[in-house]
């Protein structure tokens, strides 16, 4: 397991655009969830090892995964942001796999940061 530590949320208004960081990354299976109250966490986005990135279709086109590994750092690019985007958001991470084919599964994922709360108003 890895101890993972998100930050880059904030209030911004509807259109606006933020970034997530989420450290430390590595060369793992990583990935981003978000949950708003009284629901499960809802897959984000996702990244290989190898940095091949898979998204849900409610973010694609608007939002960005990728790594920096000489800043051993994961970000979340998110633009053209919506009310309904409004969740707390956490990077999940499993160190002893590579590929991720089930990578929008919580369950496949072992440590998890402690969330950073992302409001977008209209």
């Amino acid at each position: 397991q890895v101890q993972l530590v998100e930050s880059g949320g904030g209030s911004v208004q509807a259109g606006g655009s933020l970034r997530l960081s989420c450290r430390p990354s590595g060369s793992y299976c990583m990935a981003w969830f978000r949950q708003t109250p009284g629901k499960g966490r809802e897959a984000v986005a996702g990244i290989t090892s190898a940095g091949q990135a898979s998204y849900a279709d409610s973010v694609k086109g608007r939002f960005t995964i990728s790594k920096d590994k000489s800043r051993n750092t994961m970000y979340l690019e998110m633009d053209k942001l919506e009310p309904g985007d409004t969740a707390m958001y956490y990077c999940a991470a499993d160190v002893d796999r590579w590929v991720c084919p089930l990578w929008s599964w919580p369950s496949e994922y072992s440590s998890w940061g402690q969330g950073t709360q992302v409001t977008v108003s209209s």
